[in-house]
């Protein structure tokens, strides 16, 4: 059998799911293909309709899609369907399609052995789709208090209510950039925003060095932008030696439960992080 896998978002010409992909398929001797599909939120329905018949066996979705496409899933996996967000998407042999959320997995398996964020206060950039699953993530965790970081207060209104109704034994407050003045309070600091990310904004951040050197030395920097592999975010936590989490390692475990859905086998993950690695230097 011949897999054939997807991913589709806009812009995504940076993504490095083909080379992480490629390197599952080969860790488990298996033929297939996965392709990057260029799709403008216009073309949404265009490109679902060509992907269910012309035998996908599943795809990646990423920004801006990963709320809209719910409007097309028969079915939700548990994490799916409280994240009101999907990222990878089954397609079985009815033309069925089924949504997961794999998102949530790869954030907290990428967080470090030891790590306590219970009753914790913690922050999250950007309230899009994967903002979602990192609060989805975050009450795992039972934090106590969620603030989102916006730059615009009625855009991000909805996003928030829905978070509230959904976690009501969470905080979850809505803050603008130009209000930041201190960041010692959060326990950890999230980027789901696309800034800093090749191809769009690479070498910007959303904070200031000086909010960075308020945060706290046993906190954590945690951007999900993996291309390049250390983001301003990630360079500035650097320079004021804080602690730090690439997003390389969510791509990669979130990546390799994609491909468990899909395939029914589990990939080597050394494998899936060396291909990105060496595409990447």
């Amino acid at each position: 059998m011949s897999y054939k896998f997807a991913i589709i978002g806009y812009p995504i010409k940076h993504s490095l799911s083909p080379i992480i992909q490629k390197a599952a398929l080969e860790s488990c001797n298996l033929d297939g293909t996965y392709e990057i599909i260029e799709t403008k939120p216009e073309n949404l329905i265009t490109i679902i309709k060509k992907l269910k018949t012309q035998n996908y066996q599943g795809f990646n979705v990423t920004i801006p899609h990963k709320v809209p496409i719910t409007l097309f899933m028969e079915q939700f996996d548990e994490y799916a369907n409280t994240a009101g967000s999907v990222n990878t998407v089954k397609i079985d042999e009815n033309k069925t399609l089924l949504g997961y959320n794999t998102d949530i997995y790869g954030f907290l398996s990428a967080i470090p052995d030891g790590v306590n964020l219970e009753n914790s206060t913690v922050a999250i950039m950007g309230t899009g789709g994967a903002s979602r699953a990192i609060a989805c993530a975050f009450k795992m965790q039972n934090v106590s208090r969620i603030d989102f970081f916006t730059r615009n207060i009625l855009d991000s209104h909805m996003a928030i209510k829905t978070l509230r109704e959904k976690f009501p034994d969470i905080r979850i407050e809505l803050i603008q950039y130009e209000g930041l003045t201190n960041l010692s309070q959060y326990k950890m600091i999230v980027n789901t925003t696309p800034t800093g990310m090749s191809g769009h904004s690479e070498g910007k951040s959303n904070l200031s060095d000086a909010l960075i050197e308020t945060i706290s030395d046993d906190a954590y920097v945690y951007d999900i932008v993996y291309n390049p592999n250390k983001t301003e975010f990630i360079k500035q936590a650097i320079r004021y030696n804080k602690k730090y989490i690439c997003g390389l390692d969510m791509l990669i475990y979130q990546g390799a439960k994609a491909f468990e859905i899909w395939t029914g086998q589990t990939p080597n993950i050394d494998k899936m992080k060396i291909a990105a690695l060496e595409y990447l230097t």
